[in-house]
């Protein structure tokens, strides 16, 4: 019996992107031969903004970490570990000058799903076969040192696989396994993505049990955690001011 198989390749012969581009016209053009029905594509969220335009001044720097972020998390001198408003939590809101153009840096895709989904609909109507679509950022991780790609945008595909009720190998039942598929996959797919090579986009082959015959899922937000649901969700100036806060009412200082 042969098991379960990956394959993980980078695209080559990719062109440098620009505002107003058809993202769907160009990689549609690279991956011409290359696809076939169940195949996940990796799409490095940087060529996305710079097609979207999501491209401004390197000096506004500063300015567009606050005007990204709903909720200061934690900082550290200068670095903001912020929340935007889709509810992902990442430093500096995203914003990065990483393998952008001399002078400006780029914002994430002003809505990640929604990219993944147009980018979706058309290759699968270019190709006539089940494609799924993820868009990928690089996270920082508490409590683990390096840095690695996860899912921000998705279409086509399930992201999350929930394992709960389902038994294990010795027949115990499972209680909190859901796999985060398109974290794993977006994981996978910076390994032959790199940072420095001009290869932003990378097929997945393998996975066709997650893709959807239809488009209309949840997306990457399914990988967002609730605040209800987060242990950790405060962040530190906001653990600090609570917990001042009940001190002072233990103690009688604070009156209404």
């Amino acid at each position: 019996m042969t098991g379960a198989a990956l394959t993980v390749w980078a695209i080559e012969g990719l062109p440098e992107f620009h505002p107003g581009d058809d993202l769907a016209q160009l990689l549609g053009d690279a991956l011409h031969g290359q696809v076939q029905d169940g195949d996940i594509l990796a799409v490095t969220s940087k060529i996305v903004s710079k097609a979207e335009g999501r491209i401004i001044h390197a000096t506004d720097r500063e300015e567009a970490i606050t005007a990204e972020t709903v909720r200061v998390v934690a900082t550290r001198g200068s670095t903001r570990i912020v929340q935007n408003e889709w509810g992902q939590v990442m430093a500096a809101a995203g914003v990065d000058a990483s393998n952008a153009p001399d002078g400006v840096v780029l914002l994430l895709p002003k809505n990640p799903d929604e990219s993944a989904r147009v980018l979706c609909v058309a290759l699968r109507e270019r190709f006539g076969i089940r494609i799924g679509v993820l868009i990928t950022d690089t996270f920082g991780r508490p409590w683990r040192e390096g840095q690695t790609d996860v899912a921000i945008g998705a279409a086509g595909l399930r992201v999350v696989d929930d394992l709960r009720g389902t038994m294990d190998a010795e027949g115990r039942e499972l209680h909190v396994t859901v796999a985060a598929v398109g974290d794993e996959i977006a994981a996978a797919a910076d390994l032959v993505k790199g940072k420095a090579n001009g290869t932003p986009v990378a097929v997945v082959r393998g996975l066709a049990r997650y893709v959807t015959d239809g488009i209309d899922q949840v997306g990457a937000q399914a990988l967002v955690r609730s605040a209800d649901t987060d242990m950790f969700s405060r962040g530190t100036t906001e653990a600090w001011d609570e917990g001042y806060r009940a001190g002072l009412e233990a103690g009688g200082g604070i009156h209404s």
